[in-house]
């Protein structure tokens, strides 16, 4: 270790903390790279000797993550989920307020149980086709949705990767493990109390804007970034720009023309057109699609697959819109790094973000979870994309045939691990790789399938951060947190010990990844624990509930940003029925701590 640091190691790793939370909140790089560069910091200065890295690879709790990602992946392939889907938009118009109720009691259960992102993918177009059975505009159930998942979320040791990892940490911390029903009674009462404020106050606090949350052609409102190629043998060659009509049309801003790789702004119109000119265009998506009809024009990115002799016949073509997910493999790459026309055959014709436009030019966009891809391309060709995960269609129901044979055994494969894990005949972790096993076997879900739906960004930032945790743990930083706060909350009642932590931890979340959060205040508390002399079970329960229930803001929780864009929603919206979501969820969860894990030891 650096002399000059020697002595004031605690201090210097909370200042190294404090700087990779301001990494986090200003969203430079994704969150793992962010988390990998903080750890690689206290590395580097000697706060964790390899011994202790080697060590944070032991944790069993991010293993159980990957496996559960499997797990929920061939529910998904097996079409379990869409059924569920299927079923509840079957009875949506004989009885839509009792198939409402249902719906969410059944976004619920399926989140309590499998990841709850998949879940919400599916369950969008579901929630605009009920929205559309009652007349009623889809902002005022999309948020639901979401809240519902993460509800849902909170009742299970395995309903959120944030629950099993503070578990896993605190058992590293030599805490028993938490069962897997064992935080249920408190994730009920917040549940109820979370989704009865929805019920009360939801119809006053979401918004209600027509025709938002609809994907289709009649999307006008939406801006989408394009560009405008002059074809060659286009009868606009050789013709100022003022004098084109499709793009002098209202609705049309030319925003500027790459020529010869240069691109130039300002005023365009005296500009004399030529071959091989690229116009970036921002219009809806009406425009768009008439001048992708337009002769001599050629709209969007260049669909160049090797093998595009199949797909030449443009009659076979179809026009969809899909959402970028929060999956690590796409957010932050360019557009053209997706391979759309290499890959598949698809054209990128636009890209839509919500408020603002995406980039310089198409070329410039890096993709943001939320942003709105207008393609086209072969039918399969959108099949092949689904399945990797980075986007999801929502103009259509995907083509790709489900192993419904199948379904029964990824059932019973998830029933097990539940039913194993809760009368403590196998370990969680040894339970779920078990059955991942199986299903790929039974080919429930082929390898390469079950590998995508693991989200790698999450099992990194979680590695990282876990040895960052250690490194607080070793240099005294979690002791000198413990030694400022202990006397301040010393003299408060145990409730609103309770009541700080949590709301510390749901702050925290909402602007911070929440499984960093968790990583960070666990050993906090416990240690908290032990000089307040209070149980720790009871800290550790509030900080797994306050950093899964997030709701105030579209980017703290995954399945938030999902529905931010699917609903064009816009960030106040979430602040105002978010914000007293949390306040709400926030004292039930308090009372029912304070009820079911009582502090006193």
């Amino acid at each position: 270790m650096f002399d000059l640091i020697a002595g004031h190691e605690a201090v210097i790793a909370l200042g190294l903390l404090v700087l990779l939370f301001a990494a986090f909140v200003a969203e430079i790089y994704p969150p793992e790279v962010t988390a990998t560069a903080g750890a690689a910091v206290f590395i580097a200065i000697g706060f964790v000797p390899a011994a202790e890295v080697s060590a944070a690879f032991s944790n069993g709790a991010p293993l159980t993550i990957a496996a559960m990602f499997v797990i929920s992946g061939a529910l998904v392939r097996t079409g379990l989920l869409d059924a569920l889907a299927q079923m509840i938009v079957s009875r949506a118009e004989d009885r839509p307020i009792q198939t409402l109720a249902l719906f969410f009691s059944a976004t619920m259960l399926a989140s309590a149980f499998v990841n709850n992102t998949p879940v919400v993918l599916i369950l969008i177009p579901v929630v605009i086709k009920l929205a559309q059975a009652r007349q009623s505009p889809s902002t005022k159930y999309l948020i639901p949705l979401s809240y519902a998942a993460i509800l849902g979320g909170t009742c299970t040791l395995i309903g959120t990767s944030t629950n099993l990892l503070v578990d896993g940490v605190a058992q590293d911390a030599g805490m028993q493990g938490f069962g897997i029903f064992e935080i249920a009674p408190v994730g009920l009462v917040t549940a109820a109390a979370g989704m009865g404020f929805m019920l009360v106050f939801g119809r006053f606090l979401l918004p209600a804007r027509d025709d938002t949350g609809r994907i289709d052609e009649r999307s006008e409102g939406w801006p989408f970034l394009t560009e405008v190629t002059v074809a060659e043998e286009s009868p606009y060659e050789d013709v100022p720009l003022s004098e084109v009509a499709p793009l002098n049309r209202p609705g049309i801003r030319v925003t500027g023309l790459r020529r010869g790789g240069r691109i130039r702004r300002g005023d365009l119109s005296d500009e004399v057109l030529q071959v091989g000119d690229t116009l970036i265009v921002v219009s809806h998506v009406a425009e768009v699609l008439t001048l992708h009809e337009t002769k001599g024009l050629r709209v969007g990115m260049r669909r160049n697959a090797p093998n595009q002799a199949r797909r030449a016949d443009d009659t076979k073509m179809v026009r969809v819109e899909a959402i970028v997910t929060p999956a690590r493999a796409a957010v932050g790459a360019r557009l053209s790094e997706l391979g759309l026309g290499s890959r598949y055959g698809i054209r990128l014709l636009g890209v839509h973000r919500p408020h603002h436009v995406a980039g310089a030019d198409l070329n410039s966009v890096r993709l943001r979870a939320a942003d709105r891809l207008l393609m086209e391309g072969p039918p399969e060709s959108f099949d092949q994309l689904a399945q990797q995960g980075d986007v999801v269609a929502i103009t259509r129901t995907s083509g790709r045939g489900y192993r419904r044979r199948q379904a029964p055994l990824a059932l019973l494969a998830l029933i097990l691990v539940v039913a194993l894990s809760a009368i403590g005949m196998a370990d969680i972790l040894i339970a779920a790789l078990l059955a991942v096993a199986a299903l790929l076997v039974l080919r429930c879900i082929d390898n390469d399938e079950a590998w995508d739906s693991i989200d790698a960004g999450i099992l990194v930032l979680i590695f990282a951060m876990l040895i960052v945790g250690k490194g607080l743990e070793l240099t005294g930083a979690v002791e000198l947190v413990v030694g400022a706060i202990a006397p301040l909350l010393d003299t408060l009642p145990p409730w609103l010990v309770l009541a700080v932590v949590y709301a510390t931890a749901s702050v925290m979340t909402e602007t911070v990844t929440n499984n960093a959060v968790a990583v960070v205040l666990t050993p906090v508390v416990i240690a908290l624990a032990g000089q307040l002399g209070f149980d720790p079970r009871a800290l550790v329960m509030t900080v797994m509930m306050g950093a899964s229930a997030s709701f105030a803001t579209p980017i703290g929780y995954q399945t938030n940003t999902l529905v931010y864009g699917a609903g064009n929603y816009r960030f106040a919206d979430f602040l105002r029925v978010g914000v007293p979501m949390n306040i709400v969820t926030g004292i039930a969860a308090v009372l029912a701590i304070s009820a079911f894990f009582p502090l006193s030891q």
